[in-house]
């Protein structure tokens, strides 16, 4: 008797020992299913989980992976996102990173010069973000993020920002709107003495002058210089970029004479001083450049053609340098 109870107790461990293996071979064994995008929506349970994993033909049977699961305490841990699952992967590793939350990183570039216009257009085309912001106004975008502005014109620092699934235009808007805030603070807080404005807005506003004006981030700057130079003397702007931005969509790609003579708020040939609001996106070199320009006399410069400006501190000079390099 006592030998008939042994020999049984043996046996059910040898089976037992068998279905561990198995299983374990089961959850470990790298699937042969090409490598794609797995989608987990919020409430999935483990059951769900395995069910569409069959279904996609990633995995041949489900009950591995629920017993596996539920051995490892994951069953109720799953976070819902998008996964890349890739060919060769197991299934003990599928689930580790939903476990974990390893989602699909994806990435939104907001480029330095930008308006705010390029910004929604740009955020329009992402399929990957959820589209909320698409029918309201801009005005009604800074409500949402709880901005307290007319405009929505320079508050967006441009980044690549990274998103996951689920995330919204909102959401995005929302980061970058709040690191531009902490950007400008920075850079305000680090300003030279005896700037020619008093708040950092009007910095924000000269910042997006140099950002249109430069193309070069050693030049921006001087060319921040030469406009405080400018405004400490009471001479116009005449920054050709606040025109074009006055001019809206109206804008053809080619400014004339006759643009310059039309009066807007933002024409800085015919009203001193800056404009009412920023006219672009300006990045931390020119944010930089606004609150400690280069120490110039320059007051005067020219496109040279390549990227660069020539820069002059009369008149003269300057008529001199529209010939050599504007007028050939």
């Amino acid at each position: 008797m006592q030998a008939a109870v042994i020999l049984t107790l043996a046996a059910l461990l040898c089976i037992g020992g068998g279905t561990v293996y198995y299983l374990y071979r089961a959850v470990h064994v790298p699937v042969s299913a090409k490598s794609s995008n797995f989608l987990v929506t919020s409430g999935s349970s483990l059951p769900d989980f395995t069910r569409a994993l069959k279904k996609q033909g990633i995995v041949a049977t489900e009950w591995p992976l629920q017993v596996w699961a539920l051995i490892c305490g994951a069953a109720g841990s799953l976070k819902a996102g998008e996964y890349r699952f890739e060919t060769g992967d197991t299934a003990a590793k599928m689930l580790s990173k939903v476990v974990r939350g390893e989602g699909v990183q994806r990435k939104f570039t907001i480029l330095e010069g930008w308006t705010f216009r390029d910004l929604r257009d740009a955020l329009g085309k992402k399929k990957a973000l959820k589209q909320i912001t698409r029918d309201l106004n801009d005005n009604e975008i800074l409500d949402q993020l709880g901005i307290r502005k007319s405009h929505p014109e320079g508050l967006f620092f441009p980044d690549t920002y990274f998103f996951v699934h689920g995330h919204t235009d909102l959401d995005l808007l929302r980061r970058s709107a709040l690191k531009m805030s902490t950007e400008l603070q920075a850079a305000w807080a680090e300003r030279a003495y005896g700037l020619p404005y008093d708040n950092p807005y009007a910095a924000l506003i000269m910042a997006s002058i140099v950002e249109k004006e430069a193309l070069l981030d050693v030049e921006k700057p001087v060319i921040s210089g030469v406009l405080c130079n400018r405004l400490r003397q009471g001479m116009r702007l005449q920054a050709d970029p606040t025109v074009i931005y006055g001019l809206g969509s109206g804008f053809d790609g080619d400014l004339k004479r006759r643009h310059l003579r039309q009066d807007s708020p933002y024409n800085t040939y015919k009203r001193k001083g800056l404009p009412p609001t920023p006219i672009a996106l300006p990045g931390a070199a020119a944010l930089a450049a606004a609150v400690n320009p280069a120490n110039t006399k320059a007051i005067y410069f020219v496109a040279r053609g390549d990227g660069s400006h020539q820069f002059s501190a009369t008149l003269q000079e300057h008529n001199a340098a529209v010939r050599t390099y504007q007028l050939k």
